[in-house]
């Protein structure tokens, strides 16, 4: 059962709720919801694993609002292997970057798995993460 994360879900009604890998084990709770500097979307999630208090970034995107909380489409291992950067701090555009590879996507296209970047598209490494909208150079 794939889709995509709620667009119109407050964040904050996140926090606190239960998460789960693609098997519909779960792997903790909610404990934060970061947005992303340039769209003010939910992004990131960060699950309290109960490993040694640990918090693991998960993609909001491509993972879906169930019912009973967040339904993550990667399997658990996965997860709790995830780059720890502790939480109540900005992420960095190299942090997202990691977190990006880390799960696979492709951070060349709005909502991740997408196909082959277009010729025009920013490589990776060149995408600015932090760059308010409308402000960009000529």
């Amino acid at each position: 059962m794939g889709g995509t994360v709620q667009t119109d879900i407050d964040p904050r009604s996140l926090i606190g709720r239960k998460a789960f890998d693609r098997n519909g084990t779960k792997i903790g709770t909610i404990d934060e919801v970061y947005l992303d500097d340039a769209t003010g979307m939910p992004e990131w999630a960060a699950v309290r694993t109960g490993l040694f208090s640990r918090d693991a970034f998960v993609p909001l995107e491509p993972s879906e609002v169930v019912a009973d909380g967040l339904r993550v489409p990667f399997e658990r291992a996965l997860i709790k292997d995830a780059p720890d950067f502790g939480v109540g701090r900005h992420l960095s555009p190299e942090q997202e970057l990691q977190l990006y590879h880390h799960y696979g996507l492709d951070v060349s296209f709005p909502g991740g798995m997408a196909g082959p970047p277009s010729p025009s598209a920013p490589s990776p490494a060149d995408r600015d993460f932090g760059r308010i909208a409308g402000t960009e150079d000529a």
